[in-house]
């Protein structure tokens, strides 16, 4: 593995995305800084990483609070030039508009909305001076369409995107490539699967295909990394052949 001086912050690096989305890069030479609000379950990835010969600093990090952010990007372009920067924060939640308290909707939107805001604003104050970058923003279905149970979620992710785009406009000029990856899928974790079953019945997982692996999640972020800036896409959009 050829190592190279830069770094590489995901920001909700949970036990699936976030987590093959920090071994791709570690695998590809990246110092990888990891954050998620309790560093402790992060000891995993950090044996996996550390086991296959790359380098890894993992954090507690509350992406909702400024000083923490700017604390953990800091350090992170301390440590080698800040080149890419992931916000994989989830708050996927469903709840009828009745149930969805004042409390459930704000802190959906702190943490899908807001903080993603936080963490693009300090990675672009790293990267404009050196006069390049990538910053990541992770979506979902719910970025493009509000279903049922989902005000919360789909308010804080259309916002997340918006932020985005705002982003990519100003930044793109400036030899930083801003992209949001909607994640058009049930993404093959344990909480998925479960939902699956008691939504779907017992036959809903009898073709694995229809689940996407995290892997593949982090594969479309190393291809986003890997466009040359004549042709750099903005939105991304993945789903499995058999999801409608």
């Amino acid at each position: 593995m050829s190592k190279r001086n830069a770094t590489a912050a995901v920001i909700g690096a949970g036990d699936f995305i976030g987590s093959e989305i920090a071994k791709k890069f570690a695998a590809e030479g990246f110092s990888i800084f990891a954050g998620r609000r309790n560093g402790d379950k992060l000891a995993p990835l950090v044996k996996d990483i550390e086991a296959a010969g790359g380098e890894i600093h993992a954090r507690s990090l509350d992406a909702r609070k400024e000083d923490e952010v700017i604390a953990f990007l800091n350090d992170a372009d301390k440590h080698a030039p800040l080149e890419v920067c992931i916000f994989n924060v989830g708050a996927n939640v469903n709840f009828p508009i009745l149930d969805t308290t004042e409390r459930v909707f704000r802190k959906v939107w702190e943490m899908a909305c807001y903080s993603g805001f936080l963490a693009g604003r300090e990675a672009a104050r790293l990267m404009l001076p050196r006069g390049g970058g990538n910053i990541f923003f992770t979506g979902a279905t719910a970025s493009l369409r509000g279903g049922s149970g989902f005000a919360a979620f789909a308010s804080a992710k259309f916002g997340l995107r918006a932020v985005a785009q705002a982003m990519a406009r100003e930044l793109g000029p400036k030899n930083i490539h801003v992209a949001h990856l909607i994640i058009d899928s049930g993404v093959d974790t344990e909480w998925v699967r479960q939902r699956r079953l008691e939504a779907l019945g017992p036959n809903a997982l009898d073709n694995p295909d229809l689940l996407m692996p995290p892997s593949s999640v982090a594969n479309a972020y190393w291809q986003l990394y890997q466009q040359p800036k004549s042709a750099w896409t903005f939105e991304m959009e993945i789903r499995p052949f058999g999801e409608k």
